[in-house]
């Protein structure tokens, strides 16, 4: 009986972890080139803005190289322009699904180590999680503009792709500097 209810605890707890469906979450859609389902997509795109704001708020305090703040301020503006697009997607009816109020656990997973850090280590960790970031936004707005089922949806996702795609560039460039090891 204890088994059951420590069983039912824990599945009770990992609820919100469970919101995207299993395929998406475990990344098996992402390696087999399948787009998500319009409610995962959503949760994703969403997730992924706010990681990015708030990094990038984060590391406009916290790092010393000016490119790095710069690329840290595009961030802020392009994915508060691209969270604004999305929530009139969904407020105008065009897209029937909730938009999250809070990051995914991966997301906040990342945030939280970068808010532990300072210096150097600060801007090492978050060039790499900004590469990290939009390559799988790259993929996920790649597989949705291909095969979602919400044309509106698809549109904008596909209209998104470029700017996501030069965020990847810029970061990865920016990773291959490390402008702050040199201090």
């Amino acid at each position: 009986m204890n088994r059951m209810v420590a069983a039912a605890l824990c599945l009770a707890l990992a609820g919100p972890a469970y919101a995207q469906s299993l395929s998406e979450r475990t990344g098996v859609n992402s390696l087999l080139g399948i787009a998500p389902k319009t409610e995962d997509f959503v949760k994703e795109a969403a997730s992924s803005d706010m990681f990015e704001i708030q990094s990038s708020q984060l590391a406009l305090e916290r790092a010393t190289d000016e490119k790095v703040k710069a690329f840290a301020q595009q961030m802020i503006t392009d994915h508060t322009k691209t969270s604004g697009e999305l929530k009139s997607l969904v407020q105008a009816g065009t897209v029937k699904v909730e938009i999250p109020a809070a990051m995914l656990p991966p997301q906040e997973k990342m945030l939280d180590k970068l808010k532990s850090l300072t210096g150097a280590d600060f801007t090492k960790q978050y060039l790499d999680d900004q590469v990290a970031a939009h390559k799988d936004a790259v993929s996920l707005f790649e597989r949705y503009g291909k095969g979602g089922d919400n044309e509106q949806l698809k549109t904008w996702a596909n209209s998104t792709l470029p700017a996501l795609q030069h965020h990847e560039k810029m970061a990865q460039d920016l990773d291959k500097q490390d402008p702050e090891k040199k201090s």
